[in-house]
């Protein structure tokens, strides 16, 4: 076996955010508003940005979005849910203005091209499905334990919630594992321009 190559894992250079404000303002998210499940165990989503004006835009299969999965041993690609315009979700969801969010979200959108940012919650003991989106993702891990990590293909590796940003080829085939006892947070922003060699 050769080392494994982690050349789908991005970490985003001189940017690192204050992971206790992160954590407080979660808090106050969370007594505010609950994780919304569509339609997925263990799995659980809060929407940080909207097309401007359209709370439609942040509900039902909105909040999950395009993917495809191999589900079963024909080993037969398919794909699943509704095409999702990403790069017009450019606006900040009004709850979140007067928090540490906003100016993470807002340095973010300078940064990177970005379509939907979301809150995911991964429940404890939990796994998604194996699949590919058709974007990269960018992750804030802001809670989470030794148990959790990201598989892309064959490579596994733990994201810390110390502040850092982490871009991910979710255009492969891969999945999220929380093999903890406690729930794992991520902000997580489809990211519409690739740092990864096509």
């Amino acid at each position: 076996m050769g080392t494994a190559n982690f050349e789908d894992f991005y970490e985003v250079p001189n940017l690192n955010f204050d992971i206790s404000k992160l954590r407080n303002d979660l808090d106050k998210v969370l007594k505010a508003k609950k994780f919304n499940s569509p339609g997925v165990t263990h799995f659980g989503a809060i929407p940080l940005n909207q097309i401007p004006n359209d709370r439609s835009s942040i509900e039902g299969n909105n909040i999950r979005g395009k993917y495809w999965t191999i589900a079963d041993e024909t080993g037969k690609e398919v794909s699943r849910d509704v095409d999702i315009d990403e790069s017009k979700y450019t606006q900040l969801v009004p709850e979140f203005e007067n928090t540490y969010f906003k100016e993470v979200y807002d340095t973010l959108s300078k940064r990177f091209k970005l379509g939907r940012v979301r809150l995911l919650l991964k429940e404890p003991r939990s796994t998604l499905s194996w699949h590919k989106d058709p974007e990269c993702r960018l992750h804030v891990p802001i809670i989470t334990n030794k148990g959790c990590s990201m598989v892309i293909e064959n490579v596994a590796k733990h994201l810390p919630a110390d502040g850092k940003v982490w871009i991910t080829n979710n255009t492969k085939y891969h999945n999220f594992f929380n093999g903890g006892e406690q729930a794992r947070v991520h902000l997580v922003a489809c990211v519409l321009d690739s740092p990864f060699k096509k």
